[in-house]
């Protein structure tokens, strides 16, 4: 039985409120039952979410999945969750199923951000609001909203706490006048998430001037984000390619590596293992760079209180999840969400309306105001290094 279209895509006239009445009665209605002028809309219990998640190998998408989903069933809506294991035939299954069982918006964290357009048709086809969360889908127009972290902000972030680490700008971003050279070796995310793609922009903007001065010497000269993507934010690939790097490199102990750009804290534990493994210690104070990260991982925070990992970038899923669950009321209500960037997020057919958060900066020396301050985890978890 075709579903009912989103009040905020149609008038409804009265012919049109007897259909989804009969529609409801069959358990095939839109979340929507009126015009966002002032139409009818159903109650939350009323209103199936479909949420798909890439995997539960990261702690970081954990999380996300809990948040979203214990935010959504508090404000009343029925949630059905599922995680892909980062295999993209099983995400496209997941979702053509959530919409079969009757899914009124769907709220999408991608794997591969080009592999679900006929799986958004046929949402699209059915009038279901997609949310992308976190990581853009690209190459249809069948996306109606974004909710993320200001991504290109967050590769700045990340290339700044490595210059901090190695001392050449000080806490404020300035310049400390320290020379070089300095040899770093930079990776990337997956070259399938868009996300990957910012945080690179971000960090090469950010490093391209100590770069060209010469300050900053990438000795493998894998400048180049095909050459550094890391598929599926693997923390054995990166640890492989660490440890190519320094055979190709670095052997004979004759030049060091100075610092590390790493885009995730996954991919930062990789890293770490290479470099100890091939003598560079097992922290900074022993000898080991300066490694960055993203996700503020509980190991890795541990790590970085530990003076092993110098840096992470803290990335707030709870309040991601709330702006998701925010974006869902709306659709819900037959409103369109707020968005405050119309212009950063073209996914080649579309710009896409987003909403963008601020990230923060993690060291050793502020993980107690950040994390634990803030309840993201407790002083005992930071110290075991994982969550109870």
């Amino acid at each position: 039985m075709a579903r009912n279209n989103w009040a905020r895509r149609a008038v409804v006239t009265f012919g049109s409120l007897a259909l989804i009445g009969s529609l409801a009665a069959c358990g095939g209605g839109g979340a929507g039952s009126g015009d966002a002028a002032g139409g009818d809309s159903k109650a939350p219990e009323d209103i199936q979410v479909g949420v798909a998640m890439p995997t539960e190998t990261s702690e970081r998408w954990i999380a996300d999945g809990e948040a979203v989903k214990s935010q959504l069933e508090e404000a009343g809506y029925e949630v059905f969750m599922q995680f892909a294991n980062d295999d993209i035939p099983t995400q496209q299954q997941q979702i053509d199923q959530m919409i079969t069982k009757g899914a009124d918006i769907l709220v999408v964290a991608s794997i591969d951000g080009t592999a679900l357009s006929s799986q958004l048709q046929a949402a699209a086809d059915q009038d279901i609001p997609i949310i992308s969360y976190d990581r853009l889908i690209n190459g249809t127009e069948n996306v109606d909203f974004y909710v993320t972290f200001d991504n290109y902000k967050v590769g700045v972030q990340q290339a700044t706490s490595l210059l901090t680490g190695l001392g050449l700008v000080d806490d404020k971003g300035e310049k400390t006048g320290k020379k070089g050279p300095l040899n770093i070796e930079l990776f990337a995310g997956s070259i399938d998430d868009n996300n990957a793609h910012f945080f690179w922009k971000g960090a090469m903007d950010t490093l391209k001037p100590f770069m060209d001065d010469g300050t900053l010497v990438v000795k493998s000269k894998q400048t180049k984000i095909e050459q550094a993507a890391t598929l599926r934010w693997s923390q054995e690939e990166a640890q492989s390619r660490m440890e190519d790097l320094i055979t190709a490199h670095y052997a004979g102990g004759k030049t060091k590596i100075d610092g590390v750009l790493s885009p995730f804290d996954g991919i930062s534990r990789g890293i770490q293992t290479a470099l100890t493994n091939a003598g560079y210690g097992k922290s900074i104070k022993d000898g080991l760079p300066i490694i960055t990260g993203q996700d503020a991982e509980i190991a890795s925070v541990k790590l970085i209180q530990d003076g092993v990992q110098y840096s992470t970038i803290f990335k707030d899923t709870r309040k991601l999840a709330s702006q998701a669950v925010t974006a869902v009321k709306s659709y819900a209500e037959g409103n369109e969400p707020e968005a405050n960037d119309t212009e950063s997020y073209d996914n080649g057919k579309k710009v896409v309306p987003s909403f963008l958060l601020d990230s923060d900066i993690v060291t050793a020396d502020n993980i107690s105001s950040l994390l634990v301050d803030s309840g993201y985890y407790t002083a005992a978890e930071v110290k075991a290094g994982q969550t109870k």
